[in-house]
């Protein structure tokens, strides 16, 4: 199936599996393999799923064995994390999950690798076993990792499977760290715009000023993450926005929650200074809640600024069908 364009750009999703209050992870799993089935009949190009622990709204911590849920239940579109956290494993480890994904699902995985923990220092902790990676050994990780995936047979240790396959490696990053590491590598960049938007646009010049031609890649490629929120009337999108306004600001507060129901005031359950911080920190163009008109102007003139070659497309949307329909719209724009 041809992949649709909106203004000849691919889109993506990014599913973190979202685990609704008073429902559970299972699920939460069947919505996840629902939304990827019909975002492939709609043409999107492929479907990540982040690694995050110790948040009881989001299931998507053991990513690999969700990723191959989801490769599973479709047939075409890419499957792939956005992304592992790669301090928070072994390098070996990880090839020979992503080796076993792409032997069971040959030239649809991808491999997207951060930097980050995906959860709070005690929880890092619990993962590692030790914090002596802070992750300023990224670079070095990624190396081993590369090497695990070549077709190098005089080394000690090998992924089996993994060794000689063919899987494309994501540099993820909301900062200028990865951007750099991916120009220097030669690698394809996403950048986490949809939380860290204050720092897109440093960090895609960075990339693209720095970036250097590799066997993998000729030339740059940038992936850039936006929240969508899109519904038929702009009301209803902004009432189905407060599902995810209230689950970023109890992460702002440190307090993580299951993905809630949408309210009609925010003022009920927040104080006029929680709403300010609120709306400064996320009110941003990467916000994007309206109409189909709305997020088309919107989506076009994002694009437009971050010079995205592809953009990924998070949507925490607490009824499956309301989450339905936002992607729906967004695929009708690509016609």
């Amino acid at each position: 199936m041809q992949t649709k364009k909106f203004e000849n750009i691919p889109l993506a999703v990014l599913d973190l599996a979202p685990i609704n209050e008073g429902s559970n992870a299972a699920q939460s799993f069947k919505n996840s393999a629902e939304l990827a089935q019909h975002v492939e009949k709609w043409g999107f190009n492929r479907y990540w799923l982040a690694e995050h622990h110790n948040m009881p709204g989001i299931g998507s911590s053991a990513t690999s064995v969700l990723i191959g849920h989801i490769a599973g239940a479709t047939e075409t579109i890419r499957v792939g994390s956005g992304g592992i956290m790669l301090p928070n494993h072994a390098p070996l480890v990880i090839a020979e999950q992503f080796g076993t994904l792409e032997t069971l699902y040959p030239g649809r995985i991808d491999l997207g690798l951060g930097r980050a923990p995906g959860s709070d220092q005690a929880t890092a902790y619990a993962l590692r076993r030790t914090l002596q990676s802070s992750g300023d050994d990224f670079p070095e990780q990624v190396a081993e990792l590369e090497e695990y995936f070549s077709s190098n047979t005089s080394a000690r240790v090998q992924a089996y499977p993994g060794a000689g396959l063919n899987i494309p490696l994501w540099l993820l990053g909301s900062s200028g760290f990865s951007a750099q590491l991916a120009a220097f590598k030669g690698l394809p960049f996403s950048f986490a715009s949809h939380f860290a938007p204050d720092y897109t646009m440093q960090a895609l010049q960075l990339y693209h000023q720095n970036f250097k031609p590799s066997a993998a890649l000729k030339e740059p490629y940038a992936m850039v993450g936006v929240n969508v929120i899109a519904a038929d009337s702009q009301e209803r999108a902004e009432w189905l926005a407060t599902s995810q306004q209230q689950q970023m600001f109890s992460l702002m507060r440190g307090m993580p929650t299951m993905l809630k129901s949408p309210i009609d005031r925010l003022e009920d359950v927040w104080s006029d200074r929680e709403i300010a911080m609120f709306r400064e920190k996320l009110e941003t163009e990467s916000m994007i809640v309206g109409t189909p008109d709305v997020v088309r102007e919107k989506l076009r003139n994002f694009i437009l600024k971050t010079r995205a070659n592809e953009v990924i497309i998070n949507s925490q949307i607490f009824h499956q069908e309301d989450r339905l329909r936002s992607y729906e719209i967004v695929a009708d724009l690509m016609e």
